[in-house]
Parts: structure tokens; sequence; C-alpha cells
């Protein structure tokens, strides 16, 4: 898995709201980058790291389904000037790593439990 592909995400980020109207019904989600180009994503979960939350994203195959070794994006929930939630990019590599460590920890965790 990699966490490379947000940085090709609009910076301005991605509104929430309508976003997470389609994850609650089905944990597929749609994100347009600054192209123009629609991709569709698997909600994978949100982690709170330093005060802040991102969501973990796993982009779909043509046939919408997820590959093992799928790509994993990570953004981070901000609000705009209207108090609405965004997805953003994450500029910071390091923060980015450590909640895509953080991710990871997570998965390993539920295989144990399996």
């Amino acid at each position: 898995m990699t966490n490379d592909r947000e940085d090709r995400f609009d910076p301005e980020g991605e509104e929430r709201d309508e976003a997470f109207d389609e994850l609650e019904d089905s944990g597929i989600i749609e994100l347009t980058d600054e192209d123009g180009v629609t991709e569709r994503f698997e909600y994978l979960t949100t982690i709170s790291y330093q005060d802040k939350l991102y969501v973990v994203l796993m982009l779909l195959d043509e046939e919408e389904e997820e590959s093992e070794d799928g790509e994993v994006i990570i953004l981070e929930i901000q609000q705009d000037e209207n108090g609405e939630d965004m997805y953003v990019n994450v500029e910071d590599s390091d923060i980015s790593d450590a909640v895509f460590q953080e991710f990871l920890r997570m998965v390993e965790e539920e295989g144990e439990d399996e």
C-alpha cells in the first residue's frame, strides 16, 4: 500500500458533507482532483493525530473492488470559512507517514483479533 496520491487532490479540499452522504450509504466516496478527474475510494477509517482528524481512503479499481495492494490516500479533515468539513492534502510528509503507520498498526491489530 502506498500513500503517495494525496498530492493530486485539490488543495482547496473536497467538501465532506456531500461525500459523507454517499459514504454513509455505501462506504464509497468520490473525489475530484485539480484536473477534474473523479476517482472512487472506499472509506477505511478516520484517525486522530496531534489533535487533528485524518481520513484514510483506498482507491478502487474500475470494477469498484479494493485490492490487497491498493493505493491509500490520507487527507486531513478541516473546516472551511462556513464551518463545513472538507478534505485537504497533507503537505507534511512526516505527518502523512505517521498517520499511515497508525493505520497499519490498526490493520495489524484487527488481523490479530480475527
